[in-house]
């Protein structure tokens, strides 16, 4: 076991680790159209992008009057799991990245834990990440809380100081940065080309902002 002082790299899943953030937005657009609720891409990505399915659920309960039930529930999982199983893609450069990191790493996301599983399988990422998943499914508040982070760091026995987030979403570097973590800002994937998407990442003043994920290898030496 390293020392409790040693770096811990803490990775989000979507649009981190694996490219899902655009299957994602089009199943939950097309579930929401089936109950009244029209939502364009930008919309949804505005409001729910890098946050919990109980936060979800309640943004749709406050903003739009709509009980999402099991069978919504039930109903968006199999499409989305079904796309994921098809067309899911990790993230480019990532398995090679994830290869030549030597620091400690683990996941923290908002996803539910099958899902996060399912992920990393199809894409080929499970055995250089298993068996350090945590899901927002095990904490009270999902991000932008810091509770996710600080159970992964707790569990993984490092300070919050000495923890690296890579993120791509707003309530995710909000959550990194009131963990009292170092937060880098991914912004490589497919979803984080939408017009103004960087200047949005940047106003949250995220310690760096990347594009490409190998350079991450070089990008924690720095810190």
């Amino acid at each position: 076991m390293e020392a409790a002082s040693d770096k811990l790299i803490i990775f989000d899943c979507d649009g981190v680790l694996v490219d899902s953030e655009p299957l994602s937005i089009v199943v939950l657009c097309e579930a929401l159209k089936a109950r009244g609720v029209t939502l364009t891409a930008d919309e949804a990505y505005d409001r729910f992008l890098g946050k919990s399915l109980k936060t979800m659920t309640d943004i749709l309960h406050e903003e739009f009057a709509l009980a999402i039930d099991d069978v919504f529930l039930d109903d968006m999982r199999l499409d989305l799991y079904g796309r994921f199983r098809e067309q899911l893609m990790p993230i480019e450069g990532i398995a090679e990245t994830l290869d030549q990191l030597t620091l400690r790493r683990c996941v923290a996301s908002s996803s539910q834990p099958e899902r996060i599983r399912l992920s990393l399988t199809v894409t080929g990422l499970i055995d250089r990440l298993e068996p350090h998943i945590f899901s927002a499914t095990m904490v009270s508040r999902g991000k932008p809380a810091p509770d996710l982070f600080l159970h992964a760091a707790r569990e993984m026995q490092a300070e919050p100081k000495n923890c690296i987030v890579i993120e791509d979403s707003s309530a995710g570097i909000m959550a990194a940065k009131a963990a009292g973590m170092t937060v880098f800002a991914y912004i490589g994937g497919s979803h984080a080309q939408l017009p103004g998407y960087r200047e949005k990442i940047e106003a949250l003043e995220p310690h760096v902002v990347f594009d490409a994920m190998p350079d991450l290898i070089h990008l924690v030496q720095k810190f």
